[in-house]
């Protein structure tokens, strides 16, 4: 029997829990008897204060995004010299991960998270931890915060992570393209006949904290428009209400949504997805072969996720929404066009460069073979 640490970071129902979920129900979907604990590591350490640096963070993004994205930068993906080091989180966080590990005495950690990585990398240099560890990557970029020297394996979310890790000189063996993880409930579409027709299904992402710019979107669907949208609102209950109050014969609200079946659902039901580019969610969405377009982004990582999902062209640029007096009149000129053929090729060919296998089967695999245990 194996046991194996899922370390997110913050409660907040972010992208890093999802992956993290996603891993836990597959392994245990392939192997009952093992444990899998999560472990979420601000509020094990800092208790009920990790609500109160969510609180703020997410104020922080909504109401100064311009400053978040300035500081993100700096910190975080400028990078200034050679080895960066961030004592300040090693000095609140190092002892207590330490302390966890030993505790729970896990056969494979796995990061969902940059922050429990750094620390992990760090106590794998200084020799006072051995067990193995796994990067799972939950955006399609690396930032200098994640730990990377001692890390035993990195799953990627695109080919193009693969490329930077092996300049930070990572071997290649060390390192999988698998795709951000998706949750086993969401399984692959058969790509939908594209043919013109009156009537359309969109969906409309606000994120799962149901914060951003959709609010604004959303008044540019006329009663009349020719496509169907369901919005989905997210933790954002006041948003769910007052378009339910409202009652648009075009839209139709749906409150926070946990279960992936019913994900996976509306994704088959669906022509597009109006999104903000959400790590998970635009796996999810490559997946399902579901038309992507970017409306929006948080500042910070999901500006990075659109700059590099726009260059190998995975998602369609609708950031000028505002321009337009009714979304449908920019949508359905690409939906009827063969821009769509186009961007379903690019799809295609980013999920062929990805490992035929599950990033849960290489982490089954390769503990139930031992492979863990001769990595440096």
């Amino acid at each position: 029997m194996k046991t194996v640490l899922f370390l997110p970071l913050l409660q907040i129902p972010s992208g890093h829990h999802q992956a993290a979920d996603a891993l836990k129900e597959d392994l245990l979907a392939m192997a009952p008897q093992w444990r899998c604990h999560k472990v979420e590591l601000l509020s094990s350490r800092l208790g009920k204060t990790e609500k109160f640096i969510s609180s703020v963070y997410l104020q922080w993004i909504r109401h100064f995004p311009k400053t978040y994205s300035i500081l993100y930068e700096q910190t975080v993906i400028r990078q200034k010299k050679a080895h960066l080091s961030f004592r300040y989180y090693e000095f609140l966080f190092s002892r207590h991960i330490k302390n966890l590990v030993q505790r729970v005495q896990p056969d494979l950690i796995v990061c969902t998270h940059a922050l429990p990585s750094y620390l992990l990398n760090r106590l794998k240099l200084n020799k006072e931890i051995t067990n193995p560890v796994v990067n799972v990557y939950t955006d399609y970029f690396i930032h200098h915060l994640w730990g990377i020297e001692a890390i035993d394996y990195h799953f990627v979310g695109h080919p193009y992570m693969k490329t930077k890790l092996l300049e930070k000189g990572v071997p290649e063996s060390r390192i999988f393209a698998t795709g951000i993880p998706v949750h086993p409930h969401i399984t692959i579409s058969k790509q939908k006949k594209r043919a013109e027709r009156s009537r359309y299904i969109g969906l409309i992402s606000g994120g799962s904290l149901g914060i951003g710019g959709f609010a604004a979107l959303i008044k540019r669907i006329s009663p009349d428009d020719p496509i169907d949208y369901y919005i989905l609102c997210g933790k954002n209950e006041q948003m769910y209400k007052q378009l339910k109050s409202e009652n648009h014969p075009r839209l139709i609200p749906l409150p926070y949504i946990s279960s992936r079946k019913e994900m996976n659902t509306l994704y088959d039901q669906a022509d597009f997805i109006l999104t903000k580019p959400g790590g998970v969610t635009i796996s999810e969405c490559l997946y399902k072969k579901l038309p992507i377009f970017i409306y929006d982004t948080l500042p910070g990582q999901e500006e990075m996720n659109f700059r590099i999902l726009k260059q190998f062209h995975l998602v369609f640029d609708f950031l000028n929404w505002k321009d337009v007096s009714n979304i449908a009149d920019e949508l359905l000129p690409i939906l009827r066009s063969s821009q769509i053929a186009h961007y379903f090729d690019k799809v295609e060919e980013y999920r062929r460069q990805l490992s035929p296998e599950r990033p849960a089967m290489l982490l089954h695999s390769k503990l139930c073979d031992g492979l863990f245990k001769n990595t440096p």
